[in-house]
């Protein structure tokens, strides 16, 4: 049984745990940024595969505590690197850090790379090359106050890098946060789902997929794993052969998008029709304060504008109370979802939230606020006497 530490959005950590799970991994427990649990190979490729909320799936390694750098290097010296993978593979080291008191972990990362290359010298006579691109192999470097933790990269490139998305416009979400916002909104295959802002289209990409049974990883060109010698090419044919004989034929799945801005409407079309998704979802180009409700009932989820500068913030001080007016008049019934920075918005938008879901864009504070739309909510002023 291996230990596994796989990364996500904060906020979404929970989640994960169930996801994970699902795939088959024990002892599964959330920690400061991602889950830890136990599983085998097959575990481990199927997280990999099936997870829309992970970002990377980490294999653990070692855990010592430290003091200075060179504290480090010879805890990274002492790993067997030459069993886990081959000196022709190309490799880079990265650091992340909490707390740390060392003075730079840029230096940090050169005394692991160093390690790992005299102890390849050592007992090979070569050393790996490094790309800081697009390496074979990734070496994770995990500092606390006191300790320092290895790791071995199971995934490469990050998790929500789908393969899918080829069109974008202004700042995109993540796929697995997309992903992790739909799991909190409610919404499952078969009810209603509307995106009246849709950008390039990424929730209505991830909740295609889903409504299909599309694992998000079934498009990558390669893991991480494959460059590993551990790696059983044919469990991971049988895993891999298995997600794809779950898919569901294309067809439509009562998803609706749409954007004010013709590019986000094109950008969301060709990202749809190039992932073979085209027939399963529903664009138009319409404002969202002239939207009508595409079904008597659903769920609306939502990333809408938020700005920094004072011109910007005004423009929304106007737009989010009509936007309240087009919830009220044309969505009774529907539950809607929006995802925003704004710590205004609610406040705005003159709707009392259900919900307040607090999550992590990268760096940036978000909240997801839940809105019940009940019928009724839209009153008439009385009639002057």
């Amino acid at each position: 049984m291996e230990k596994f530490f796989a990364t996500c959005p904060r906020g979404l950590e929970a989640l994960l745990v169930d996801e994970l799970q699902s795939a088959g991994a024990r002892e599964a427990r959330v920690v400061p940024g991602g889950v830890q649990f136990k599983g085998d190979w097959a575990t481990c490729y199927r997280a990999n595969l099936e997870s829309r909320l992970a970002t990377r799936i980490l294999w653990y390694l070692a855990r010592a505590p430290y003091e200075r750098e060179e504290d480090i290097y010879r805890l990274a010296l002492k790993q067997a690197w030459e069993r886990h993978f081959d000196v022709f593979r190309t490799l880079r080291v990265q650091t992340t850090a909490i707390r740390c008191p060392l003075r730079s972990i840029d230096f940090v990362t050169l005394r692991v790379k160093d390690a790992i290359c005299d102890r390849f010298r050592d007992q090979t006579g070569e050393r790996p090359s490094i790309d800081t691109r697009e390496p074979d192999v990734r070496v994770q470097v995990f500092l606390t106050e006191r300790d320092c933790t290895l790791y071995l990269d199971t995934s490469g490139a990050p998790l929500w890098q789908r393969g899918l998305r080829h069109a974008n416009v202004e700042a995109p979400l993540k796929e697995n946060l997309a992903a992790g916002i739909l799991k909190l909104s409610g919404w499952q295959p078969g009810t209603p789902l509307f995106d009246p802002m849709c950008g390039s289209g990424t929730f209505v990409l991830e909740a295609a997929c889903m409504a299909l049974k599309r694992a998000p990883g079934l498009e990558r060109v390669r893991f991480g794993f494959e460059a590993l010698k551990h790696h059983r090419r044919d469990v991971w044919q049988e895993i891999r052969n298995a997600a794809l004989a779950r898919v569901e034929e294309a067809g439509f799945q009562q998803i609706w998008a749409s954007d004010v801005d013709e590019r986000a409407v094109r950008a969301t079309q060709r990202n749809l029709q190039q992932a073979g998704l085209g027939g399963v979802v529903e664009v138009s180009q319409q404002d969202f304060l002239n939207c009508t409700a595409p079904a008597p009932g659903g769920i609306l989820v939502a990333n809408p504008p938020y700005g920094e500068r004072i011109g910007e913030l005004n423009e929304l001080a106007e737009l989010y109370p009509a936007m309240s007016a087009t919830l009220k008049r044309n969505f009774a019934g529907w539950t809607a979802c929006f995802f925003t920075a704004d710590s205004r918005f609610p406040k705005l938008l003159r709707l009392k939230p259900s919900r307040k879901t607090p999550l992590f864009n990268g760096a940036l504070e978000c909240r997801l606020y839940e809105i019940q739309m009940v019928a009724g909510s839209n009153r008439k002023p009385k009639a002057e006497d």
